[in-house]
C-alpha cells in the first residue's frame, strides 16, 4: 500500500490554491498577452509575475526528489508529485510558473546526475533558478529515432574538445529567446556495442556552427519555443561538457525518459479532467431535439465512462510513481511503458468526445479542446511511440513464461 506524505498533502493543497488564485483567473489575459507578442516564441510578461508568486509561496522545482539539499526547491517523491503535476496539466502554462515545465525538468535531472561540477554551476544553477530555459536534442528527421542505434549525429573527440556534426529536429523549446543551452545525443563510436555507441553532451546555444532550419507545426499550431530543426556543423564543445562519459548516452536517455514519461502521464490526467469539465458544462448549455444535451443517454454514457477511465488511469499512475520511488525506474520500466501507452489514449478519447459535444465550436480556436487534442496526440509518439512501448511490455511478459525467448 502507498500513501501521500504530510508534506505532499500540504503542497497539493497549496498548489490547488495557487491555481485558484493565480492561474485560472489569469488564463484569458495570459493568452491575450501571447497573441499581442511580435514573436510567437516569446513569453507573455505575466509569466514573470506568476513565477514570482510561486517562488514566494515555496512552490518551486517540485518535480525533483533527489537534488542537492542546497538547490532551491522542495524535494518530493514521485508519488507526492503526481497529483500536483495533474493539477498543473489542467492549464498548459502553469508548469512553467512553478519551474516544472518540460523539457527543463528532464534536463535538470540529468545535469544533476551526470554533469561535471563546472557544467552544473554554469547551466544547472540558472535552470533551477528559472533564469534560463533549455532544449533536448535527440530526434532526427532522417531516421526512426525511437531506435537510438539509428541516430546519425556524430560526436567526435578532437583533443580537449568534442566536435558535433549532424541534424536534429523536434528540439522543443530551442527557439525561445530564453533558451540558452541544449543537451544533444549523438554517436561517438559506431563500432561499439549497440547501446554503447551514443553519448550526450551539453552544448551552449550560442556555440558557433549551430543554425536552425524548419520549425514544424503540430496540427497547424505554433508551440511556444518551437520544435525546430537544429543543424550542427563543426560545433566544438569542451570535453568536460560530456555527460557521464563516452558511451553513456543510451543509459542516460533511459534515466531521463522514465521520469519524463510519468510526468507527461500525470499532466495528461489533468488534461482529461479539464476536457471532461468542458464536456459537462457544454452539455448543460446546448439543446438538441427539445432537451439538453446532458439529458441525452449517449452523452451521459460518455460522461460516466470518462469519470471511470480518469479514475482508473490516476490509480495506474500513482501505482507506477510508487514503484519508481520504492524499486527504482529500471525495475519499473514495464509499468512506465504501460502508463505511457494507456494514459494519452485515455485522454484523447475523452477530448474527442468533448469536441463532439461542442459541435463545430470544438474544432476551432474558440475552445481549448482542439489544441489539447493536438498536444495529446503527440504524446503517442514523444518519448517513444506506443508501438515500441507495447513491444517492450510484450517481450517482458513473454519472457516470464519463456526466459529463452528471442525475437529472431
Amino acid at each position: 500500500m502507498y500513501g501521500f506524505s504530510d508534506q505532499g498533502l500540504e503542497l497539493q493543497e497549496q498548489v490547488s490554491q495557487f491555481m485558484a488564485d493565480f492561474i485560472y483567473p489569469n488564463e484569458e489575459e495570459y493568452y491575450a498577452e501571447y497573441e499581442s507578442l511580435d514573436n510567437v516564441h516569446d513569453t507573455p510578461p505575466m509569466m514573470e509575475k506568476l513565477k514570482a508568486a510561486a517562488r514566494e509561496r515555496g512552490l518551486w522545482n517540485l518535480f525533483i526528489p533527489h537534488l542537492d539539499p542546497q538547490a532551491p526547491g522542495t524535494k518530493l517523491s514521485n508519488l507526492d508529485y503526481a497529483p500536483i503535476s495533474e493539477q498543473l496539466g489542467k492549464v498548459p502554462f502553469s508548469s512553467e510558473a512553478l519551474n516544472c515545465a518540460a523539457p527543463d525538468t528532464g534536463n535538470m535531472e540529468i545535469l544533476n546526475l551526470y554533469a561535471s561540477e563546472a557544467v552544473k554551476e554554469r547551466w544547472l544553477a540558472p535552470l533551477l533558478q528559472g533564469d534560463i530555459r533549455s532544449a533536448f536534442s535527440m530526434t532526427e528527421p532522417e531516421v526512426a529515432s525511437s531506435d537510438a542505434s539509428n541516430i546519425e549525429l556524430r560526436i567526435d573527440r578532437d583533443g580537449d574538445h568534442y566536435v558535433l556534426n549532424g541534424k536534429k529536429w523536434f528540439s522543443s523549446n530551442a527557439l525561445r529567446p530564453s533558451c540558452e543551452v541544449l543537451i544533444v545525443m549523438g554517436k561517438n563510436d559506431p563500432d561499439a556495442a549497440r547501446h554503447r555507441q551514443q553519448s550526450m553532451i551539453v552544448v551552449p546555444k550560442d556555440t558557433p556552427g549551430i543554425s536552425f532550419g524548419r520549425d514544424p507545426l503540430v496540427f497547424g499550431y505554433h508551440d511556444r519555443g518551437g520544435h525546430p530543426e537544429v543543424v550542427y556543423t563543426d560545433v566544438r564543445v569542451p570535453e568536460d561538457h560530456i555527460l557521464g562519459g563516452e558511451g553513456e548516452g543510451f543509459a542516460i536517455s533511459q534515466a531521463r525518459l522514465g521520469p519524463g514519461r510519468i510526468h507527461h502521464c500525470m499532466r495528461s490526467i489533468g488534461v482529461a479532467e479539464r476536457a471532461l469539465e468542458h464536456m459537462v458544462k457544454r452539455s448543460l448549455e446546448r439543446e438538441t431535439f427539445g432537451k439538453l444535451v446532458a439529458q441525452q443517454g449517449l452523452v451521459q454514457d460518455w460522461i460516466a465512462e470518462a469519470r471511470i477511465e480518469i479514475d482508473q488511469a490516476r490509480q495506474y499512475v500513482l501505482h507506477v510513481a510508487h514503484l519508481m520511488d520504492t524499486v527504482g525506474n529500471k525495475a519499473a520500466a514495464q509499468e512506465i511503458s504501460g502508463i505511457k501507452v494507456a494514459i494519452p489514449n485515455m485522454a484523447l478519447k475523452i477530448i474527442d468526445r468533448a469536441i463532439q459535444v461542442h459541435g463545430a465550436a470544438g474544432v476551432t480556436q474558440f475552445t481549448p479542446l482542439a489544441h489539447m487534442y493536438a498536444h495529446m496526440r503527440t504524446l503517442r509518439i514523444a518519448d517513444g511511440p506506443d508501438e515500441v512501448h507495447k513491444m517492450t511490455i510484450a517481450r517482458r511478459e513473454i519472457k516470464r513464461h519463456s526466459p529463452e525467448f528471442r525475437m529472431s
